[in-house]
Parts: structure tokens; sequence; C-alpha cells
């Protein structure tokens, strides 16, 4: 249901980092994706999951030293909207160690597309990157897989 994929360039053109030094992206079966935005989904993932996932979430992004604007309505969970249309949202975070990311929602027909851009200035901010390479992959699949399940009709959410 949720497959990591390789980046293709066109992904990566839709950052508006300085660099991008780590590239993910990830596809998920929706089925009709058509039935809610780049954003709705984005809202789905993050601000609707469990409480402790969004509380693991935020902890974990401060950790990274990410600057979030948790409570504004102009953002998801904290993270700035910088691009939004229905088909596409890339949201960003500046870092106070020189870590800054964009996650990347697509509509692409039946499928979510989702990306996270990471550019690390500096070995404080490499070093904690590094340190939570591996979990963000977990995360990022059992995020993916509960929107997509939550899609199906019927299926157990």
């Amino acid at each position: 249901m949720v497959r990591r994929l390789p980046v293709p360039p066109e992904l990566l053109e839709l950052s508006t980092l300085a660099r991008v030094d780590y590239a993910d992206t990830f596809l998920a079966d929706v089925g009709e994706a058509r039935a809610l935005t780049a954003e709705g989904w984005a809202r789905a993932m993050l601000e609707d999951a469990p409480r402790r996932t969004r509380s693991s979430l935020l902890s974990g992004w401060t950790a990274l030293g990410l600057k979030l604007a948790i409570g504004d309505p102009d953002a998801v969970l904290g993270w700035r909207i910088r691009q939004a249309t229905p088909d596409l949202l890339l949201l960003g975070a500046g870092g106070r160690i020189g870590l800054s990311a964009e996650l990347l929602f697509r509509r692409e027909d039946s499928e979510l597309r989702f990306a996270t851009f990471v550019q690390h200035t500096g070995p404080p901010a490499r070093l904690a990157w590094a340190g939570i390479e591996r979990t963000h992959d977990t995360v990022v699949r059992s995020l993916l897989e509960r929107v997509a399940v939550s899609a199906v009709p019927g299926a157990p959410a």
C-alpha cells in the first residue's frame, strides 16, 4: 500500500531549500485521491494522527532544532505553508542548529506522494539528522499507511 521510490529530479526542483542533502519519496494508494486536496491529505496525515503520534512528531522535530509555528492556522502541525495548490502542498521549517526541512504532499491519480527534503549545514545538523534518519522512514510509512487505510471505504482505521 505504501512504497518508497527513488526521488525523481522534477520532484527535487520543487524544493525551495538552497541545497538538498537528503531526499526521499513515498507513494501511498489512497483510492479516490481527489477526495481531498493536498493540504487536506497533509492535515489528515499529521494533524489527525493520534495524540501520542502528534506529540512524538513534535518532540522529534523540536529535537532536530526545527522552528515550528505551533497554533498558526496557516501552518500544518507547525510546518509553514510555502506553496499550495489543490494538488500540491509544500511545507517548510527552518532550524536552530542548521537543519532545515520541507515536506511535500502531491495528489497523483489514486495515490498520494509524500517527500521529505532536508538541508543540513554544519556538524550539529548532520549529526542530528543521522540520528533520526532510520526512524524517519518507519514513521513516514506508518503515517501514510494510516491515511491510506482510512481512505478506503469500510476499512478499519
